[in-house]
């Protein structure tokens, strides 16, 4: 794969407790309308998840919110609330949820969040290990936010428990503006990789 039209952006539907997070997601929103890029998120207004969206709509980019019925209330208020966006799907549960979100987007990014964050990302590197996408990975490490979820990774490697490594590769990103050149760096070079090289590449 070597377009990225679309990225998918995980993330807290809270805001977190330090202001650098809700930054960065302004920040990736702004990069992705600057790149053409349509944002695929969880259609959520607040938290990092609103600070994603809104960034992308200031830069005049476009944005689709993919979000389970019971969600909408809590997450955005009414459906209404979602009218700025370009396009709103509604699911009938987290899975039809999840599906859609894949399916639509060539690329995945985790911002700073909680289980929720963590459950996504995690599903999208296990379909990765069994061979059923190639689409990039990427961890946005704001302030450091995911170091314990990639020491995990590297013990679970260590320990002899992550097969097929090869195919298992996220980037790690610091800065949520060298979030989108990553990504399109990746899709440009992603050919054969040796298993040798490390799980996690950071950029």
């Amino acid at each position: 794969m070597s377009t990225i039209r679309s990225i998918c952006v995980y993330c807290g539907s809270s805001p977190g407790n330090s202001p650098v997070y809700l930054e960065a997601g302004r920040t990736l929103g702004r990069a992705m309308a600057a790149a053409g890029i349509t944002l695929v998120y969880g259609g959520g207004l607040k938290g990092i998840m609103g600070a994603v969206a809104n960034g992308a709509v200031e830069g005049g980019g476009s944005v689709t919110g993919i979000i389970p019925r019971f969600l909408i209330r809590k997450e955005a208020g009414d459906a209404t609330g979602l009218d700025h966006l370009d396009e709103v799907i509604i699911t009938e549960d987290m899975h039809e949820r999840k599906h859609a979100m894949f399916e639509r987007s060539d690329a995945f990014v985790a911002l700073p969040g909680g289980i929720g964050t963590v459950e996504e990302i995690v599903e999208i590197m296990t379909w990765a290990q069994l061979g059923r996408h190639e689409k990039p990975m990427v961890f946005g490490n704001v302030a450091g936010f995911w170091n314990p979820m990639l020491s995990l990774i590297d013990h679970m490697k260590g320990e002899g428990f992550i097969h097929s490594q090869h195919l298992v590769r996220p980037l790690v990103v610091d800065d949520a503006a060298d979030i989108v050149p990553a990504i399109i760096e990746a899709a440009k070079r992603r050919t054969d990789m040796d298993g040798d090289q490390a799980i996690i590449e950071r950029m």
